[in-house]
């Protein structure tokens, strides 16, 4: 996978003219207010000033324009004017759309500068630039005859602020989404679960990962069934569960994250057969592992200091003489015994063994990420993703993280009599209900019956893991959703410290007030946010 990789060099003043005109390509952020603050302090102010004037007053805020400024490159300037609260999807789209020309052009030097923002608001902005130019930098899969590839920024210069912590937070971020994305591109002949777990076994050795893998006989001694159900209808007995461990020095052995993701490379719908038009783009089933994984690698780059075991389900969902049936009733890993109802339902099968397995080291949060329903698409569209919790104290924190990160979350009830729709005469639970409206509720309430031992836990329905023309940031049809959101929610709102009352980690940048930089550990602390 190639990931960005970008030279970034920050000041806290505005650029002069010469360092305007040394780069031909620029993205700015202005207030709404305070132009004439900037009439001395910023090169060609005037010529912005003027294209700013001449749309009507209506349309002037939160509108990405553009001008060619009278210097000898005609440097291509690209801004837009802001109030500093904005909030961050729309701020995230519009620095996405500020970015975009000049990834069109095909830069590879860009000029960053956020003019009449200061501290806190300065870097918000600055955040948002870099996150889309990182986004817009990562190359997505290509299979053309045309084998060079369009070039790609190389050098990103800041104006307006300079951050001691170097936005190393935001690189970390920017590779973990990336490689969920460009994993998630691969179509499945490239990506078959042998293929994708190989390609994980590399990466895990260049990571210094634990790496275990659950192949269909080890499932089998261990029961398994849910997840062998899914699997036996593949020609190729590659699928399996892999394991991964992140654990750094020193790190307590209990108590951690587990991030779980389904990782169907392929899905048919089995003998439920999809029709044409929902079969086509099915090798993005995996995206949930690829989720896992990003953020997974994220979480390693920043070096945090609390364990982490990463579980992907990998599998096909194929139609053949061996696959599993409706009425075929299939016992669990942990005993339950499922009636099949439809084989296009096999996410929650896959997962539900997962769940049991990454439940049995007792975390103190598992987070498991799936495009697992089309109702849940269907209930929010794909600019939202739908998110459950056997903690309904979480709910308010999910959708305030969502709104703060930029990808932004839904939440959906998991009470308890919408099981009547699972009951079954045969076994202990129906994998789904034959007609219900509500399945993304269903099969939230399948999962959380493999969830052991009371683990909190946090469940999110991918609806917004593809959205056409991308989404807040990212420019890609293919979103890697979920990334952004789950750092937030580690980073920013502690909720591995609102877990099983386990301690809050925090990172502290450094040189703020005097501090020496760090991970710290405490219920109560300063959390290291990307927006100050």
């Amino acid at each position: 996978m190639n990931t960005p990789d970008i030279k970034l060099t920050q000041s806290r003043a505005l650029p002069s003219k010469r360092e305007v005109d040394t780069l031909a390509h620029w993205v700015m952020l202005l207030p709404v207010e305070g132009w004439e603050r900037l009439d001395d302090a910023l090169p060609y102010a005037e010529a912005l000033k003027r294209r700013y004037e001449r749309q009507p007053a209506g349309r002037r805020k939160q509108r990405c324009l553009a001008v060619d400024l009278p210097n000898p490159r005609a440097s291509h300037v690209a801004f837009a004017c802001v109030p500093t609260e904005i909030a961050a999807f729309e701020l995230l789209t519009l620095a996405r759309q500020l970015v975009a020309p000049h990834v069109a052009l095909e830069a590879s030097a860009l000029g960053v500068s956020v003019c009449g923002f200061e501290g806190a608001a300065a870097e918000r902005m600055t955040e948002a630039l870099l996150t889309a130019a990182l986004a817009a930098s990562t190359e997505m899969p290509r299979f053309t005859a045309k084998k060079t590839m369009p070039a790609r920024i190389e050098r990103i210069e800041v104006y307006g602020c300079e951050a001691t912590h170097g936005f190393e937070r935001s690189f970390a971020e920017a590779e973990g989404n990336g490689l969920a994305r460009q994993l998630t591109g691969l179509p499945a002949n490239e990506l078959t679960p042998g293929h994708y777990r190989r390609w994980v076994t590399a990466l895990a050795k260049g990571e210094g990962w634990h790496l275990e893998f659950l192949d269909l006989k080890a499932l089998a001694r261990r029961k398994a069934g849910a997840f062998l159900a899914v699997a036996q209808g593949s020609p190729e007995p590659d699928a399996g569960i892999v394991h991964l461990k992140y654990g750094p020095p020193r790190a307590a052995r209990s108590g951690g994250l587990a991030l779980c993701g389904k990782g169907i490379c392929f899905d048919t719908g089995g003998v439920n057969l999809k029709p044409a038009n929902f079969m086509l783009g099915m090798h993005k089933d995996m995206q949930g592992s690829a989720v896992a994984l990003g953020t997974l690698l994220a979480l390693t780059r920043l070096k945090v200091p609390f364990p982490i075991e990463c579980w992907l389900a990998l599998a096909t969902n194929h139609i053949g003489p061996n696959a599993y049936k409706p009425n075929d009733v299939v016992t669990a890993m942990d005993g339950t015994t499922i009636e099949i109802v439809n084989t296009d339902a096999e996410g929650r099968m896959v997962l539900s063994d997962t769940l049991t397995l990454a439940s049995r080291a007792k975390p103190a949060l598992i987070i498991d990420f799936a495009t697992l329903t089309g109702a849940c698409k269907r209930a929010l569209g794909n600019s939202y993703s739908g998110v459950f919790t056997n903690r309904p104290e979480y709910y308010a924190m999910l959708i305030e993280a969502g709104r703060e990160s930029g990808e932004r979350v839904w939440p959906f009830p998991l009470d308890p009599d919408y099981d009547e729709a699972l009951e079954s005469s045969v076994a202990d639970i129906k994998q789904c209900a034959e007609d219900a409206p509500a399945d993304h509720i269903l099969a939230a309430r399948f999962l959380q019956r493999f969830v052991k031992d009371g683990v909190p836990w946090i469940h999110i329905d991918l609806s917004s893991g593809t959205h056409k023309g991308g989404l807040a940031h990212v420019p890609s049809d293919i979103t890697g959703f979920g990334v952004r959101l789950t750092l937030h929610l580690l980073l920013d709102k502690g909720i591995l410290g609102r877990s099983s009352g386990a301690q809050a980690y925090i990172w502290t940048p450094p040189g703020l007030q005097g501090e020496d930089g760090g991970w710290r550990r405490g219920k109560t602390a300063r959390i290291y946010s990307a927006f100050g």
